[in-house]
């Protein structure tokens, strides 16, 4: 595919204001979700969960794209539409995560190396079969005493690169998932010089691998204080450090930055992002979520078939105030008004 179609994927995932579904945890990461509501994990009600989310209606105002696990892309919704497709005819853009998780780094302890190259080719083939036309890989970077290292930082930051490169090969935009992970103690300001380190070597390296960095998305982190750190930075301070941090490592020409939520609650997920675009950058500054969208409609669903409105309308309001974010125009008065 040529570079101007991977451009226009990519803008496009990120178009007026949208942004990203993450709703590709694997089947033991759907499990605990499951496990919290009670529900038990089956493949059905994996698919009649998602069936929920991808059928609300409206969500395509919001969602540009749709991160997908390898057992959902296969699945279909009620009536019979396969997943990739119903969202397709949405408007919305079909995706699919492709790394196969984080392992311990061997001579680095508490460090991690995502795995997942081996045969990738070949699934990349099988997936834009399948109607992928974007694909995301996650890198894992611990913050302590002693790490990251440059070790840590380097072998990520190839495989990275390596799996881009595979994916706008098979003409599926890759998203680049360097996440700087927050549940350390750590400072605000060393989160920052983390998060630096890791953007510079990434960026180094998808130029190293010939990556058309305009025919890909990143998702990265906040720059945000570690879960245990007794100083929690408000909104204000978190998008002028995100911000400056990215200005020196993202290259303008990045179609759109989509922001992990990384365990931040779903309101603070929302508010850090709008104080982020109030400062605003050369490039779409959107989201990538998870639980950060979906949490609150899990809990409304809870697996009653009876409570599946309640849940895609606690879906929708909660996509609804992140395009918002976005543009810069949330704020806790919108985020009270009762769901439409």
């Amino acid at each position: 595919m040529a570079a101007e179609e991977l451009n226009a994927i990519a803008k496009s995932i990120v178009a007026d204001h949208k942004g990203v579904l993450a709703a590709d945890e694997s089947t033991g990461t759907i499990k605990k979700r499951f496990d919290s509501i009670g529900v038990e994990s089956t493949e059905e009600n994996r698919r009649a969960y998602r069936n929920l989310l991808f059928t609300t209606a409206g969500c395509e105002d919001y969602i540009g794209g749709v991160i997908l696990y390898d057992e959902t892309i296969r699945q279909a919704a009620d009536d019979g539409t396969p997943f990739a497709e119903l969202l397709a005819g949405k408007g919305i853009v079909p995706g699919i995560k492709v790394d196969t998780g984080a392992q311990d780094l061997a001579g680095h302890p508490n460090e991690k190396v995502t795995e997942g190259l081996d045969g990738l080719r070949a699934r990349f083939a099988e997936y834009h079969e399948l109607g992928a036309r974007f694909s995301k890989w996650r890198a894992v970077i611990t913050i302590g005493d002693g790490i990251p290292t440059d070790a840590c930082l380097h072998v990520n930051a190839h495989a990275l690169a390596r799996y881009a490169a595979l994916s706008q090969e098979a003409g599926i935009v890759p998203i680049v998932e360097p996440e700087v992970l927050m549940d350390a103690d750590n400072s605000i300001e060393r989160c920052h010089e983390v998060t630096s380190r890791t953007l510079h070597l990434v960026f180094e390296e998808l130029d190293r691998q010939g990556v058309a960095l305009d025919g890909m998305l990143l998702k990265p982190n906040m720059v945000i204080s570690g879960k245990g750190c007794p100083t929690q930075a408000a909104p204000a301070e978190v998008a002028e450090r995100t911000i400056d941090c990215f200005l020196g490592h993202v290259p303008a020409m990045v179609p759109g930055i989509v922001f992990l939520s990384g365990g931040q609650s779903e309101v603070e997920a929302t508010e850090n992002l709008n104080a982020i675009n109030r400062l605003g950058g050369p490039w779409p500054l959107s989201f990538s979520y998870g639980r950060a969208l979906q949490a609150s409609a899990l809990q409304a669903w809870g697996g009653d078939p009876a409570s599946v409105d309640a849940g895609q309308d606690t879906f929708l309001h909660r996509s609804r105030m992140n395009a918002l974010a976005v543009a810069g125009d949330w704020s806790a008065d919108v985020e009270q008004a009762v769901p439409a």
